[in-house]
């Protein structure tokens, strides 16, 4: 690999072309391959043939066709490359974030940090911000400090056409809490940049709302009690039920990362995605 180049993937896949020079090409079938993403450049090598594009000219299709090959294939990744528009898809299914995070991954983009705080609209100016994603969390330096955003702590996106620097450009606003107190973040860049930000924080948004289904009523009380405030020693009194169901809810909340373990087996604190997910949950009751 070439200076600065950075592997951030190399797995078994499934590739084909849905649109080629322009026509869609519904009688595509999937081809295994070995697939590499770097920062760089993707690779589609297969046992005749090496196909190598440069990231820059990768963006995330938006709109992908609906041809006769999506019925046999789940997890799908669209990416378009000039006239063409390539299917990707991974065992795992975890393509479309590393897609986002090699496109991203930098690249100088414009910021506006906080936007809104508190419900507040703030008067904080744009700024020019390298763009890194490392361990699920969005990492930028400004000037007056650095920003992370852990995409776990996402609670809802919004991508419009804003006035940026006296230019219309499309604006993806993420809503995340800092300090415990929620806060937007407006970010842009080129249309390539913008439909990766918007792609890799609508994830994002969908993880953490199934997150939320994935709970049954005990363990939904139990969470929104943790957000009230209330001691995990206390709880089984709080919700009224016996201590082994809380000790059984605390561990679903922990292997769904609701939760961080302070004590084995008697204390648990409510981390970002936990908060995320019992406001969620108190607006459905």
């Amino acid at each position: 690999m070439s200076d600065g180049e950075q592997k951030l993937l190399d797995t078994q896949g499934d590739y084909l072309y849905a649109v080629k020079d322009g026509q869609v090409n519904d009688g595509a079938s999937w081809r295994s391959c070995r697939l590499v993403l770097t920062n760089k450049r993707l690779v589609l090598a297969t046992s005749g043939n090496k196909q190598t594009v440069p990231i820059a000219k990768v963006e995330i299709e938006e709109d992908p066709p609906d041809i006769d090959a999506t019925e046999y294939m789940a997890d799908i990744t669209a990416v378009s490359v000039g006239g063409n528009v390539i299917f990707l898809s991974v065992p795992d299914g975890t393509l479309d974030v590393e897609v986002c995070r090699a496109i991203l991954h930098d690249e100088v983009i414009l910021v506006k940090h906080p936007a809104v705080k508190g419900g507040v609209v703030q008067e904080a100016d744009w700024e020019k911000a390298q763009f890194r994603y490392v361990d699920d969390t969005i990492k930028m330096a400004l000037s007056d400090g650095r920003l992370s955003i852990d995409v776990d702590n996402v609670g809802n996106i919004d991508t419009t056409e804003k006035t940026v620097r006296d230019k219309s450009r499309l604006v993806v606003s993420v809503e995340h809490t800092e300090d415990d107190l929620s806060v937007e973040t407006y970010l842009t860049g080129t249309n390539a940049h913008t439909n990766a930000l918007d792609s890799l924080f609508s994830t994002a948004v969908e993880k953490n709302e199934a997150s939320v289904e994935q709970l049954d009523e005990q363990e939904s009380q139990v969470l929104m009690a943790l957000y009230s405030g209330v001691s995990p020693f206390e709880m089984s009194e709080f919700v009224g039920i016996p201590v082994d169901e809380v000790e059984d809810a605390y561990q679903h909340l922990l292997e769904i990362g609701a939760v961080d373990e302070v004590r084995v087996r008697t204390e648990v604190e409510l981390n970002a995605r936990g908060r995320n997910m019992a406001s969620d949950a108190m607006s459905d009751q």
